[in-house]
């Protein structure tokens, strides 16, 4: 069963529960069957490589692990403080993603 999320690719976000409380990035990816998200420079882990066509050296490099979505929220357009997000119809009849602190749509 898979439900709608609050967060999409592309989306600015701040990490505000776990080890990376307070960090902010930009949403890589999402999986919404694991309700998971990577976020760009957040929740690095080091990963042990063999050299390859990328890497010819392999070593160790570090690599964006998923963080659950329920430890992230939306940034504010407007005031760029975490927020929640609400959905209400658009001008155009679509629905759209609107900040609920300063009523800003997200785009």
């Amino acid at each position: 069963m898979s439900m709608k999320l609050h967060i999409k690719k592309g989306d600015m976000v701040q990490v505000i529960a776990g080890d990376n409380k307070g960090k902010q990035g930009k949403v890589l990816k999402v999986d919404v069957d694991a309700q998971r998200a990577i976020v760009e420079g957040v929740n690095l882990t080091k990963k042990a490589t063999k050299p390859n066509a990328q890497n010819p050296q392999g070593g160790i490099i570090e690599k964006e692990a998923p963080i659950h979505i329920s430890n992230m929220q939306v940034l504010d357009p407007k005031s760029g403080k975490p927020t929640k997000v609400g959905r209400k119809v658009g001008s155009d009849g679509k629905l759209v993603r609107y900040a609920k602190k300063s009523g800003e749509e997200i785009k």
